[in-house]
């Protein structure tokens, strides 16, 4: 065991009022498991030393006050969380008749009950997480609600903390919602932050995951989704790389009819981590997903992908497809990709590949040869790369937001 690990076990508690049961059961899992190393396969091209020996304050107070990022037209609802905790006070929230925001430590049993619903035990941090998260979100949508605004947790971590945070959504029958998350921090730090969604019949859910850590951040999180009968997902999730970055993002069709689309763009400066590792459930009949990522990787930096489609034996006439497409800026980049199918129904369509390459010595001196400097050819490339997923956002004020967010990031890399 590692002395982070065994620190994280001294300081968690059992006792935690109404979320003592999600504790108690998540704690005793922690104490059986073994920490992962490179034989452990989810972390075969993972070392966690960045984490080992990790010693870093947990109850760092701030005083200075924090604003979400200004995005133009957004028209957003925005909770503002620093060091994993809650700088918004949601009673000051003006929330749209149908939705409740609650803190996390406020929760009544009931709805503390729902908690791991979406999200499976065996994410090491995300027990970590359950164990030791303290502050977050509960966020309900009554059944047959459109919520016209979108709701947008921005999760800021600073220098030498370590911090802890969850969200929770559960939309009813017939609802439709948009939820961003944002999170950013650059120096020394970890994070772990762990969302779950529970999307009901009829229900449509719009969802970002913004993972835009860098320099010696960690972050560790993960986005789970169960999906019911007739029920949408469209996610868009960016990720940045850092000392050590990893996602996790499992979607559960547990009823008929459900469909789920992800698209996912990670990218990664000089030395810098990113792992995506996701996994689709197709439980019931009728299912659609469709999943595409695309990855661009500076020198000396490393990605890991790793998309797994599961179709069960009662998963007949599913339709999953999945394509991960990868890019090296440097032949001292490495990029571990392993899609996955694995299927146990006989009347389905499925379909998934993968794709390394580098960029195209004709292309740029296309470019070139036009009087386009090369450091601007090569962003031009690389947004190209990337522009048609950037393009499916069905936020488009969020797309116009994110596009030089992404064009000073190719410059930031190229310099490196």
């Amino acid at each position: 065991m590692s002395q982070w690990l065994a620190n994280v076990l001294e300081r968690s508690s059992a006792d935690a009022g109404t979320l003592s049961s999600l504790r108690e059961a998540s704690l005793a899992k922690l104490k059986d498991i073994s920490w992962p190393t490179r034989r452990t396969e989810a972390w075969r091209y993972t070392s966690l030393h960045p984490v080992e020996k990790l010693s870093l304050k947990t109850n760092a107070e701030v005083s200075e006050q924090f604003d979400a990022p200004e995005v133009d037209d957004l028209n957003s609802i925005d909770i503002v969380m620093v060091n994993g905790s809650l700088q918004t006070s949601i009673a000051d929230l003006k929330l749209p008749n149908g939705v409740s925001i609650c803190a996390l430590n406020e929760l009544e049993a009931g709805a503390a009950a729902k908690l791991n619903s979406a999200k499976p035990s065996h994410h090491l941090f995300g027990l970590v997480n359950d164990v030791l998260a303290n502050s977050g979100l509960f966020i309900e949508v009554d059944a047959g609600t459109v919520v016209e605004q979108p709701i947008r947790v921005v999760n800021y971590t600073l220098d030498g903390v370590e911090a802890h945070s969850r969200v929770f959504v559960q939309l009813g029958e017939g609802a439709k919602c948009s939820v961003i998350e944002h999170g950013t921090g650059s120096e020394q730090s970890l994070n772990t932050v762990f969302s779950e969604y529970v999307i009901g019949d009829k229900a449509e859910l719009e969802h970002y995951r913004f993972a835009l850590h860098g320099g010696q951040a960690i972050h560790v999180g993960g986005c789970h989704f169960k999906l019911h009968n007739e029920s949408k997902l469209n996610s868009t999730v960016v990720g940045y790389g850092s000392e050590l970055s990893r996602l996790d993002v499992d979607i559960i069709h547990a009823a008929e009819h459900a469909h789920a689309k992800m698209n996912a763009v990670y990218l990664l400066g000089y030395k810098e981590h990113f792992d995506l590792h996701t996994n689709i459930e197709h439980t019931m009949p009728n299912g659609t997903s469709e999943e595409n990522a695309r990855g661009i990787v500076g020198d000396k930096a490393r990605a890991t992908f790793n998309g797994r489609i599961h179709i069960h034996r009662d998963a007949q006439k599913t339709l999953a497809e999945l394509n991960n497409r990868n890019l090296l800026l440097s032949r001292g980049g490495q990029i571990n990709t392993k899609p996955e199918l694995e299927i146990y129904a006989d009347d389905v369509q499925c379909a998934h590949g993968a794709t390394v390459a580098e960029i195209s010595d004709e292309a740029l001196y296309y470019m070139l040869s036009r009087g386009i400097n090369k450091s601007k050819a090569l962003v031009m490339l690389n947004f190209g790369f990337i522009q048609e997923l950037v393009n499916q956002m069905p936020n488009k004020a969020l797309a116009n937001w994110l596009q030089p967010q992404l064009r000073a990031r190719f410059e930031e890399m190229g310099r490196q």
